[in-house]
């Protein structure tokens, strides 16, 4: 698989290349799912299409109600376990049918949860630092304008 360089990418890659030379043109950026998902699947058809289909799966999966229905399914079988009187039958029905389905929707909307605490802490943490960065910006063109001054009262003190 090979990942592919966007224009913005390649134009994120110059302004990093130039502040990293000079820290005060640096260039907040925010990444967002959209971008990711081009540069794990590909920007092509078919790569959108696969994106689109596990992100559309995992959304139908991911909810409580999939979790619900999955119960059911696993519980259909328990009768049958239950008939046959084995210990290993019943632990077998527990691990396989009731656990792996029903945890997996379940751990996908905590993980659904999770994640959404964490964009919105991050989206908060980028408004921050890019107000930061811009206070940062105004301090250095002061520092750089006390700079000025002071040069000419050194040339005029000579």
């Amino acid at each position: 698989m090979t990942i592919e360089t966007s224009t913005d990418a390649r134009d994120h890659q110059a302004a990093m290349a130039r502040a990293r030379t000079a820290p005060q043109l640096h260039v907040p950026r925010l990444v967002r799912n959209a971008q990711i998902s081009t540069q794990v699947h590909g920007s092509g058809v078919i790569g959108r299409f696969n994106a689109a289909v596990a992100v559309r799966i995992t959304k139908v999966v991911g909810t409580m109600y999939c979790a619900y229905a999955f119960t059911l399914i696993a519980l259909v079988a328990l009768p049958a376990a239950i008939e046959q009187g084995s210990p290993t039958v019943l632990v077998n029905w527990l691990s396989s049918n009731f656990l792996q389905l029903v945890l997996l929707p379940i751990i996908i909307v905590g993980q659904n949860v999770i994640s959404a605490a964490q964009d919105a802490r991050a989206e908060a943490d980028h408004e921050t630092l890019t107000a930061l960065h811009q206070l940062a910006k105004q301090q250095i063109e002061i520092l750089l304008g006390q700079n000025q001054i002071l040069e000419l009262l050194r040339q005029k003190g000579a």
